[in-house]
């Protein structure tokens, strides 16, 4: 786990729920854990970056990333693989290096290849069997969180992150970072 410098996640039944809802007027609705945001907060006190890589465009998605400064935001990717071995080669890191959290097919190229391999408790079946770790919470309901405390703890410094981040809250309860 000490090797962790990435964390790639995929967004439909990670980050949300993988349900999918429209408006009358056509506009793509989806939910986001707040837990998982805290989560992704407590990674700015330490080197491990975050990239998102999935399949579909949403604007919700996109202004999730936003909220939560994710700069590494890849979208309407049909080779999941190809593109994580750019960011690799970008951060000058390799596939040891990768936690990777996806929840089904379109995410197993990739993800065989990572260094720890990560599902929701919703997971796919088949894909439960061949992971590292399975997340006690579903995808949208904190599995992120989950992984990223758990990364945290077995790198030794989940306390040290809490700290660094309650650090940084002001009298009102607002992260300021």
């Amino acid at each position: 786990m000490e090797k962790i410098k990435l964390i790639v996640l995929d967004c439909d039944g990670v980050l949300t729920d993988g349900k999918i809802s429209y408006d009358n007027n056509r506009v793509e609705i989806k939910n986001f854990s707040a837990h998982d945001g805290l989560g992704t907060f407590l990674l700015r006190f330490t080197d491990i970056k975050i990239a998102v890589v999935t399949g579909r465009r949403s604007e919700c998605l996109a202004q999730r990333c936003e909220d939560l400064k994710i700069d590494l935001l890849y979208q309407k990717i049909s080779n999941k693989r190809e593109t994580i071995e750019s960011i690799l080669s970008e951060l000058d890191l390799g596939w040891e290096n990768i936690a990777y959290m996806g929840d089904d097919w379109n995410d197993w190229p990739a993800m065989s290849k990572a260094g720890f391999k990560a599902t929701p408790a919703n997971g796919n079946d088949v894909i439960k069997e061949r992971v590292d770790w399975i997340a006690p919470r579903n995808g949208g309901d904190g599995a992120v969180r989950d992984l990223i405390d758990y990364i945290l703890r077995k790198q030794g410094i989940y306390e040290h992150c809490v700290e660094a981040y309650l650090k940084h809250i002001d009298p009102d309860g607002n992260a300021n970072i």
